[in-house]
C-alpha cells in the first residue's frame, strides 16, 4: 500500500499565492505611441522652422555677396571666412552702441523686477483691500498699444527739465532716462502678473511662521518672498533684458544724438546709401544677437526653470 503524500505546509500559514507576472526584460523599451511621435515630429518642425532664418543669416554671412549674388544664397559656398564680422564690427562702431544698449536694458530690466515685485508681494501676500483690481489694472496697462503715445510722451519728455549731470539736453529728451522710463512703465505690467501669480503658490505658512518670529514686512519681503522667486525672477530677467536690448523705436523717438543710440541702430550704419551688402548686414545682425544668446546661455538653468513652474505638483 503506498502511503499518503503529506503536506508540507505547516498550521497557520497561508496558502501559497497567484505567481506574480513575469517581469519585462530589462533592455527592452516600451514602444512610443503614435501620438507622442508625432507631437516631437510638430516641435522639430517648429524649431527648425525658427532656427532656418538664423542658419541662413550666419551662413550668407561667412560668404562673399558677389558669390551669392551670383549662384544664389542656397547654393553651396565656394569660400568662406570672417572677413564680414571684423568688417561690420568697425566700420558700424559697435562699441560704443553696445555700452549704450547695456546702459538701458540691464538698469531698466533690474529697476522694472524690483518695482513689480513690490506690487506682486502686495498683491499676492499682504491681501490687501482691492488687490485683484490692482492686478487688473497692471495687466490691463499691457493691452494698450505703445504707438500711439509716442506723441504725448514726446512732448511730455521735452518739458521735463532735468540737471546737466542727468541730461546733456536739461531735459529728459534726449537722455537715457526717457528710454528707460518707457521701458519700465510698459514692462512692469507683464512682471507683476507673472510674480503676483507665483507667489500665490508659496506656501502662506512660511509668512506665518515669520510673523510669529518678529519678522516685518520688509523682511517678509527682502529675506523670505524674493529667494524663493528666484526662478521666476531669472526667467523674467531674461525676457526683460532681450525685449529692451533688441528694442529700436523708443531710442529712435526719444534719443537724437547718434553716440547715444543703441546697437539695434548700428546696423543702419551699415545700409549704403545706393547699394546694400546684405551678407554684410546679415553678419552685423549676427554680432547684434550675441549679447542677448550669452545672457540666455547663463540663466538657462533658472530660465527653464521659471517656465515650467507649477508643471507639476508636489
Amino acid at each position: 500500500m503506498s502511503p499518503l503524500p503529506t503536506d508540507t505546509t505547516t498550521a497557520g500559514s497561508a496558502p501559497p499565492g497567484p505567481a506574480a507576472p513575469a517581469k519585462a526584460p530589462p533592455g527592452r523599451r516600451r514602444r512610443p505611441r503614435p501620438g507622442r511621435l508625432g507631437l516631437h515630429a510638430f516641435l522639430m518642425t517648429v524649431s527648425l522652422a525658427f532656427l532656418a532664418p538664423l542658419a541662413l543669416a550666419v551662413y550668407a554671412s561667412l560668404r562673399p555677396y558677389d558669390e551669392t549674388s551670383e549662384h544664389g544664397y542656397f547654393s553651396l559656398p565656394r569660400s568662406l571666412s570672417f572677413d564680414y564680422y571684423r568688417q561690420a564690427f568697425t566700420d558700424s562702431g559697435m562699441t560704443k552702441y553696445f555700452v549704450n544698449s547695456l546702459i538701458i536694458a540691464v538698469p531698466g530690466a533690474l529697476l522694472a523686477l524690483f518695482l513689480a515685485s513690490f506690487v506682486a508681494f502686495a498683491v499676492a501676500r499682504l491681501r490687501l483691500p482691492g488687490s485683484i483690481l490692482l492686478l487688473m489694472l497692471f495687466t490691463a496697462g499691457n493691452l494698450l498699444p505703445q504707438q500711439v503715445i509716442v506723441t504725448p510722451l514726446y512732448v511730455l519728455f521735452n518739458r521735463i527739465p532735468l540737471p546737466y549731470w542727468m541730461s546733456d539736453s536739461m531735459t529728459m529728451f534726449d537722455s537715457y532716462w526717457a528710454v528707460i522710463l518707457v521701458h519700465v512703465g510698459f514692462q512692469i505690467g507683464f512682471c507683476v502678473f507673472v510674480l503676483a501669480n507665483f507667489m500665490r503658490t508659496l506656501p502662506q505658512e512660511i509668512l506665518e511662521a515669520a510673523i510669529v518670529d518678529g519678522a516685518g514686512v520688509w523682511t517678509q519681503y527682502w529675506r523670505i518672498t524674493l529667494p524663493l522667486c528666484r526662478p521666476a525672477l531669472a526667467a523674467l530677467g531674461t525676457l526683460q533684458f532681450t525685449w529692451m536690448y533688441n528694442d529700436f523705436l523708443w531710442a529712435l523717438v526719444f534719443i537724437s544724438d547718434g553716440d547715444k543710440l543703441p546697437i539695434t541702430s548700428a546696423l543702419n550704419n551699415l545700409r549704403g546709401q545706393f547699394f546694400t551688402d546684405y551678407n554684410l548686414l546679415a553678419a552685423g545682425s549676427v554680432i547684434v544677437a550675441l549679447p542677448t544668446l550669452l545672457v540666455f546661455l547663463l540663466l538657462q538653468r533658472h530660465f527653464i526653470a521659471g517656465l515650467t513652474l507649477g508643471s507639476s505638483k508636489g
